[in-house]
């Protein structure tokens, strides 16, 4: 909502405010600002949203620049919900920002001087509110009433035109300074084609927005607009679910705005209609302000790649052969050396947590497997490694599906896969027909006790150790997933430094036997765009235009035995969090968890990450993409944002981790997918959905709606209409 508060003749912004203080924050062009601020007193911008905004006085360049902060206090930011609306607020901003700037449209939208967000109290720094609410606007001209309509129907192509529909249009959001409009709300945007969710009152929100009801449309706007028109000409609220009953008697609002107050979306004139009425040949030109798309090329140079990899013939032999494994055997998660079941080498833990023999001897049939399923097996493949147990269960099913995070330390590995395997134990895989089971009931319980539960308290975890080959691969963690056929296969997650790996036999044959990577990418060092300036400076370190270490030294040690490594892998923009204003990053982010595996979604997704990195960070980056015939892309977060003094200040939330682990399962057959798993690996048959047997793909409303959607082109809100589509 706009500002109940602004700088003027009557209410000077500073002076009356506390002594200065200096405040740090990224400017819309991704720098940073350090300057002294003194602030007014403060108010709640609308009684029913949490922000608070007061008049601030900037002086960092010799001299005072009138502003207004809108800011969450520290109670207010531990609530995700306000922290997402300020997210998109600050998101909307800096695409009007970027779309508007330099151009005759720029007094339409409020403009954004500067934000911190990933702080206990995060902001927003705007120029002063330019005129009076329409709430306040007792006489209007007819004259005038014609600009303000031209204008707002301006500002809703404009929005349109990215794929973001205000939700939050009324007498408090539209202001008027005697010559021309500007539109605030910009917390209530969100993007075309989303289910619709409660916002706003009667009657300046339409029927269908107020009761969660379908797609969101960008008719959705036309409704608020026509009702604050009709406030403005006639001074009284219109009906909250018809046309006004004396719509007749006010001949210009009639004329022009008769169909806006139709009930359903699909009864009103889209924003081009209306402009176009208004302003003959204004729609065209709001359609050219939007930038032109500059991936044409790059999505072209994945597609090309796509069909090489289809058109390669596969290895041989197949991925699985040839690791020198019996039907037994299995790699021991420690030491790497290959074991198998021997029932006199079990132990269970006793009441002092002290491994202590086990005698199957006395133990019935029934009771069996429970106890089995609780015991261990000492590991003595290596004499001359650290002793170690393995739990029986991961000996039980067959060959373990293994899969390895690769990158260098500074990536978040830890982080993501913590989150990753917190997503499967809170059901994340069951829309899809997986269940799990731990493999040791006492190491996943350490696990969530020292891993899990203080990440999602917002403790930044520390870097650790374990057994394992040093500097090469650590375990992390083992489960049984169950697919919806009732097989069962342990799944085991390692941690791969990949830096100092050397060729060892021991190194050797864990690659020999891995089955899925997970290539994580640090955007901090691949991606050098200015709004990571910053993260780089903290971290101390620079832009790396060669790529990941740890992804060479694993692609070199691999095994090649045709055009393309055979290995399943999955590639993932980590830390995805610190791009989430960027498309087409933004995009991704705003989806909620996928509970359907849309083959053609993950298509796009992939497009658009290979754009991203090869536009940005280069070839290099993409290496394991172009190395391996059957690897997807990916944005992650862990944490949903930057830590502050070792704890992330709004928790951790975790966005879109289990993906890149769908496709891995989908690649080997874990998840049914039509065509088969190679076919869903090469990317044939995009448009087919897979999904569990009557199930349906969803479309789920974000963590956050940032509606900051890119240009048209990969990521831009075409692609993203098609899929939503407006109420018909």
């Amino acid at each position: 909502m706009t500002p109940t508060t602004r700088p003027g003749p009557d209410r000077p912004a500073g002076p009356e405010g506390p002594a200065d203080a200096k405040l740090g924050f990224s400017t819309p062009s991704g720098r940073r600002r350090i300057a002294r601020i003194r602030f007014g007193p403060e108010s709640r911008r609308d009684p029913q949203l949490p922000p608070l905004i007061r008049n601030a006085l900037l002086d960092d360049r010799g001299q005072g620049q009138r502003c207004v902060q809108v800011r969450l206090p520290a109670t207010d930011a531990s609530t995700p919900a306000a922290r997402t609306l300020l997210d998109t607020e600050a998101g909307t901003a800096l695409r009007l920002h970027q779309l508007v700037d330099g151009t005759e449209y720029v007094s339409l939208f409020p403009r954004l001087i500067g934000y911190e967000l990933d702080t206990d109290e995060p902001f927003l720094l705007y120029d002063p509110p330019r005129g009076a609410t329409a709430a306040r606007t007792h006489v209007m001209s007819a004259t005038d009433q014609r600009v303000l309509t031209r204008d707002l129907m301006l500002a809703l192509c404009l929005l349109d035109g990215q794929g973001l529909v205000p939700r939050g249009i009324s007498p408090a959001t539209v202001l008027w300074d005697g010559t021309s409009l500007q539109l605030w709300g910009l917390e209530g945007v969100t993007r075309v084609g989303r289910p619709r969710s409660a916002w706003g009152s009667a009657p300046y929100s339409s029927p269908e927005q107020r009761r969660g009801e379908g797609l969101v449309d960008s008719r959705d706007a036309v409704w608020s607009a026509a009702q604050v028109l009709y406030r403005l000409v006639t001074g009284q609220h219109g009906h909250p679910d018809r046309p006004p009953a004396d719509l007749a008697e006010h001949r210009v609002l009639n004329e022009t705005l008769s169909e806006a107050f139709a009930p359903r979306a699909a009864g009103r004139p889209a924003p081009a209609q209306l402009l176009d009425l208004l302003a003959p040949g204004a729609a065209r030109r709001v359609a050219l302000v939007s930038p032109p798309d500059e991936t044409r090329q790059d999505r072209a140079v994945f597609e090309q790649a796509l069909r090489a990899k289809r058109q390669a013939p596969p290895a041989q032999p197949e991925r699985g052969r040839g690791t020198g494994l019996g039907e037994s055997e299995v790699l021991c998660p420690y030491c790497l050396e290959t074991i198998q079941l021997d029932l006199g080498a079990l132990y269970v833990t006793d009441s002092r947590m002290q491994y202590q023999p086990l005698n199957l001897a006395g133990v019935s049939k029934l009771r069996r497997q429970d106890v089995m399923r609780g015991a261990v097996q000492k590991c003595t493949a290596d004499p001359a490694f650290p002793e170690h147990f393995i739990p029986v269960p991961y000996l039980t099913y067959g060959r373990p599906l293994t899969v390895a995070m690769v990158g260098q330390s500074s990536t978040g590995k830890s982080h993501l896969l913590t989150q990753m395997i917190a997503g499967i134990t809170d059901g994340g895989l069951e829309p899809f027909g997986l269940t799990w089971q731990s493999v040791n009931p006492e190491q996943h319980a350490r696990f969530v006790r020292e891993r899990v539960q203080p990440l999602r308290n917002g403790r930044v975890l520390d870097h650790t150790t374990a057994l394992g080959l040093d500097g090469f691969a650590r375990f992390v963690e083992s489960l049984l997933i169950t697919d919806a056929h009732g097989q069962v296969r342990p799944v085991a997650f390692f941690d791969l430094g990949g830096e100092d790996l050397v060729r060892t036999d021991t190194a050797l044959r864990f690659l020999l036997g891995v089955d899925a990577l997970v290539f994580v990418v640090d955007p901090v060092l691949a991606l050098p765009l200015p709004q990571l300036d910053h993260a780089r400076e903290r971290g101390g370190v620079e832009v790396n235009r060669d790529g990941d270490l740890a992804f060479a030294t694993v692609l070199d040690r691999l095994p090649k035995t045709g055009p393309y490594l055979e290995v399943a892998a999955t590639m993932v923009l980590g830390k995805a969090d610190l791009l989430r204003f960027q498309s087409p990053v933004d995009r991704w982010l705003a989806r909620g968890p996928s509970t359907a595996l849309d083959a053609t979604l993950m298509r796009e997704e992939s497009q658009d990450v290979h754009a991203l990195l090869r536009r940005h960070a280069g070839q290099a980056w993409l290496r394991p993409f172009d190395a391996i015939r059957r690897c997807t892309l990916h944005v992650a977060s862990a944490t949903g944002g930057q830590e502050d003094q070792g704890r992330y200040p709004a928790g951790a939330a975790p966005r879109r981790v289990l993906e890149p682990l769908l496709s891995l399962l989908a690649m080997h057959g874990l998840i049914d997918v039509p065509g088969g798993p190679e076919a869903f690996a090469r990317g044939e048959g995009a448009g087919w959905e897979a999904v569990p047997p009557g199930e349906g793909p969803e479309e789920s409303e974000g963590h956050g709606e940032f509606g900051v959607s890119g240009a048209r082109g990969a990521g831009g809100p075409g692609r993203e209409r098609e899929r939503g589509g407006e109420e018909k």
